[in-house]
């Protein structure tokens, strides 16, 4: 089997659109949590989102392809462009057919929909756009970087809710790892702050309304936590063979070792009481790596700030890792950037690999008072460390839960 690196990296975020501004956010403890201010949200229960901000689309990727797509896929096509740039890849000289593409979104083009459902009852059928659907469906993302790239090896758009950035890489890593591919972007993109996700998420309960404090909204692991606090953005990995990688010169950012994925089989939205489904997707990823859990030198964690999701989460921690549950660091980017859906696992495990080239561990922001339930060592302060070994876990609506290994690359 073939050995598997990170070459190159995107990120559109609320905490910055490019790795460096992004990362330095986020080691610093700042929160990219705001008050909503697209659209009227008098009526809202909640009333704060992480917005991505300074995004320019037409400036990035032309007006004209700007407009035929929803705002999911301008993230997606941004940072692959980004992450193209980062790996030094010249597309001239690359195998097309072992080129892929492993990109998702949990929800798709949402807003393009509530538009043209607004035109049909206001306008009538005739003047809803026919680019409709191209733009709303869910791998419309993976294809346009496809298109874009010249792409014509593997293409996959997993839609495994939250998990989908850790699915993505997975399969992205099994792919190269298998002989079945040379290099493939993968990750996830979502643009769903609209007021029809807020009501939905809202009227479910599943969202903060610590309204009148969105920077501390997103508290995972905290006694007082009350819900996750929605985000948008993309962040897109370039993965790649080692061979490929050293013949070509490239730059190698770090190693993919590891994957698991299991299903919880319980609940369409609740996680499985004593994180059953969590704890075999991290067994794998572990197994996947070859390596044992007193290995692992820092937990990135799903912890989306909600008490029944922090909690299932950490029991399958304690359960997989034992008593070396309480030594290893775990941190939880959500508190700063919000919940990002499907592109959660590909903005995590962009912060993760920065972690293990750095040897920083960038804190979890807003635990006042911890959860005595939830008694893992929490990084509260950047923390500097020698690192080797990191797990990233996301999980998803439907059980569907996705754990990576990365290693520091020597």
């Amino acid at each position: 089997m073939k050995r598997v690196v990170i070459t190159g990296m995107g990120i559109i975020s609320p905490l910055g659109n490019d790795i460096s501004n992004f990362w330095d956010q986020l080691v610093k403890g700042n929160s990219g949590i705001s008050v909503i201010d697209t659209f009227d949200i008098a009526d809202s229960k909640t009333k704060i989102a992480g917005i991505v901000r300074d995004f320019d689309a037409e400036g990035t990727l032309g007006r004209k392809e700007a407009k035929r797509l929803d705002r999911f896929s301008q993230f997606a096509l941004a940072a692959t462009e980004q992450a193209l740039e980062n790996s030094r890849l010249n597309l001239d000289k690359v195998d097309s057919e072992r080129l892929g593409v492993y990109v998702g979104s949990g929800i798709g083009g949402i807003q393009s929909l509530i538009d043209n459902v607004n035109v049909l009852n206001k306008r009538g059928p005739g003047r809803v756009s026919p680019s409709l659907v191209p733009m709303m469906i869910s791998n419309a993302a993976a294809a346009q970087i496809s298109i874009r790239i010249g792409a014509q090896g593997p293409s996959l758009s997993p839609v495994t809710a939250c998990s989908i950035g850790n699915t993505s890489i997975g399969e992205a890593f099994n792919a190269i790892r298998n002989d079945d591919a040379d290099i493939i972007f993968a990750g996830g993109a979502e643009a769903a702050i609209t007021q029809l996700s807020l009501a939905s998420f809202g009227n479910a309960h599943a969202l903060s309304t610590k309204n009148q404090y969105p920077s501390r909204a997103s508290r995972p692991f905290d006694a007082e936590r009350d819900g996750f606090v929605m985000s948008e953005g993309a962040g897109i990995l370039v993965l790649e063979s080692l061979e490929n990688a050293i013949l070509r010169d490239a730059p190698i950012l770090c190693e993919v070792v590891g994957y698991g994925a299991s299903s919880d089989a319980y609940h369409m939205v609740a996680s499985h009481p004593e994180g059953k489904g969590a704890y075999l997707a991290m067994k794998k990823a572990l197994r996947s790596a070859n390596i044992s859990p007193d290995e692992i030198d820092v937990i990135s964690a799903h912890a989306t700030s909600t008490q029944v999701g922090d909690l299932s989460e950490v029991l399958a921690i304690k359960k997989l890792f034992g008593e070396h549950s309480r030594k290893v660091p775990t941190t939880a980017n959500k508190s700063m950037t919000g919940h990002m859906l499907g592109a959660a696992g590909g903005v995590e495990a962009i912060a993760l690999v920065e972690s293990l080239r750095h040897g920083i561990i960038p804190p979890t922001i807003n635990v006042e008072n911890q959860d005595p339930d939830c008694d893992l060592d929490v990084v509260s302060e950047a923390r500097n460390l020698p690192l080797e070994y990191g797990l990233s876990n996301s999980f998803g609506f439907g059980g569907h839960n996705s754990a990576i290994v990365f290693k520091k690359y020597d």
